[in-house]
């Protein structure tokens, strides 16, 4: 009974659970269902066992979730590939030149990449634990115009499974006009393992959001967040931000660098205040 069970279990591959429907299904449900009681049974279940029983138990909970289409699939791969370009990236140290360190320990850096062109990487400490800075980030994403002077505006056009968005966001013109209002749009995908959260995105194609009146539109991405726990106080969050942004449009290269670094270092400002406010008022 074991062997052939296992045989059976071994030959049924993810694709063809996946198209499953009806008694295919509780035939699924109920293989997981029997590895289960065999496993109690013995004194201790082998090694074998155990793989069996925990990919049956995935098999089975996938047969549950709705299919992506083809251009659900391309979207879950741009933001894939976002994310690793951006940590490829940020993870090489070598060349980076520093563009403005503040007082209170904030610095930015840049580099110019070939394939890309200059990108910012900014460094911060917050004075808030992770799942707070994470909220804010990820699950508040389109509450960001309120709370932050440089974005008029962040709207979720798409929810793609559980760690991909597609979004809109409207850039507010700088002081005195000198770069106008610009937007984008968007694939965005998070991953949380363990302690680590990333949260990645470049621009994309969406049929739906059309390039909009009184908008250049520009170009974002590679670019990525990462936040973990301060190393020895849990309580803090360290947060690097790495921004690759074409703005399009005639600019010189001096006012972009200036504005984005700085628009690096408003952010810092921004989200510290804006987490300020949401904790004192939950207290």
């Amino acid at each position: 009974m074991l062997p052939a069970t296992f045989k059976l279990c071994a030959a049924i591959s993810y694709r063809h659970l996946r198209n499953m429907t009806g008694l295919r299904r509780q035939a699924a449900v109920a293989i997981s269902q029997e590895l289960s009681k065999l496993a109690c049974r013995g004194t201790g279940p082998s090694t074998w066992i155990n793989q069996v029983r925990r990919r049956s138990s995935l098999l089975s909970s996938r047969l549950e979730e709705k299919p992506f289409s083809e251009m659900e699939m391309s979207y879950i791969k741009q933001g894939e590939e976002a994310l690793q370009k951006s940590l490829s990236i940020l993870g090489d140290q070598d060349g980076w030149k520093t563009e403005t360190v503040v007082d209170n320990g904030d610095k930015v850096q840049s580099k110019v990449l070939p394939d890309v062109g200059k990108v910012f990487r900014l460094e911060v400490v917050v004075d808030q634990p992770l799942d707070t800075v994470y909220s804010e980030l990820v699950d508040n994403m389109e509450q960001m115009g309120d709370w932050n002077p440089n974005v008029r505006e962040v709207k979720i056009l798409q929810k793609i499974g559980k760690d991909t968005v597609i979004t809109h966001e409207k850039a507010a013109a700088t002081p005195g006009n000198i770069v106008g209002p610009r937007d984008f749009v968007s694939v965005r995908c998070s991953k949380r393992r363990g302690s680590t959260c990333v949260l990645a995105g470049m621009s994309t194609k969406y049929g739906a959001m059309p390039e909009q009146e009184g908008f250049v539109r520009a170009e974002n991405g590679p670019t990525c967040m990462i936040l973990r726990p301060l190393p020895g106080s849990p309580s803090q969050t360290k947060l690097i931000w790495l921004l690759s942004i074409d703005l399009k449009g005639w600019l010189p290269k001096t006012i972009i660098n200036q504005v984005l670094s700085q628009t690096q270092v408003d952010f810092a400002n921004h989200l510290r205040e804006r987490l300020a406010r949401t904790v004192a008022v939950n207290c």
